[in-house]
């Protein structure tokens, strides 16, 4: 992806982090869980291909439309009977490797994770996340992290952005991400996995009921 390109050669100084005697040879430290756990508590941090990438705490409108999504979803699939059986986390640590993602939401399909574990993270990869973009992580979020979900197998991402009031779905075919759907304003949408139930769009950008798509 373009996304991923130009990621890799703004992020790290053009290092290809996937392999670490380059990042060795230029004398650079791979990050461990141990800085994880030291970084700053008003941050999130997150380890992508060997490097610690802190980012600040989403803003307001960015965490409501987190918020109204899992809002949506948990009713209809965070239980036993159909159309359920999904766990939906939000902000869930993620462990593939050495590579530590913590995306806004995550779900996993129950016959494949019967039950929670008591763990501070987990390293069964989800059937689905969902990033929801913002300035400071859209190139992280587009580029590194989808090429590490799509690495560790996870089958479904959606991709929402407040700002241009968009959400994107993408299938993991082939190791390789397909555009299922991109839709925008304030449409009614089912959308795969979750297309059991309708999506009012407007929810996640704070529209009031009824009200029309300005854009």
């Amino acid at each position: 992806m373009a996304g991923e390109r130009n990621l890799a050669a703004a992020s790290g100084g053009g290092i290809d982090w996937t392999r670490p005697n380059q990042a060795e040879r230029r004398g650079l430290k791979r990050a461990t869980y141990e800085d994880v756990l030291n970084a700053p508590e008003h941050q999130v941090a997150e380890i992508l291909d060997g490097e610690l990438f802190l980012s600040p705490r989403p803003s307001l409108r960015h965490s409501s439309a987190a918020s109204q999504l899992g809002g949506v979803l948990l009713p209809a699939y965070g239980r036993n009977e159909p159309p359920g059986g999904w766990w939906i986390l939000d902000e869930p640590e993620l462990h593939f490797g050495g590579d530590v993602l913590v995306p806004d939401l995550a779900g996993w399909r129950r016959e494949r994770m019967p039950a929670i574990p008591d763990t501070a993270f987990c390293s069964l990869a989800p059937d689905w996340v969902c990033e929801v973009l913002s300035p400071s992580t859209v190139r992280i979020d587009r580029g590194r992290k989808l090429r590490i979900y799509a690495a560790a197998g996870v089958a479904h991402a959606w991709l929402v952005n407040p700002a241009e009031r968009t959400l994107e779905v993408l299938r993991l075919r082939d190791s390789a991400w397909t555009i299922v759907a991109v839709c925008t304003g304030s449409e009614t949408v089912r959308l795969e996995p979750f297309d059991a139930t309708l999506l009012a769009l407007g929810v996640l950008w704070g529209d009031s009921p009824g009200s029309n798509d300005a854009r």
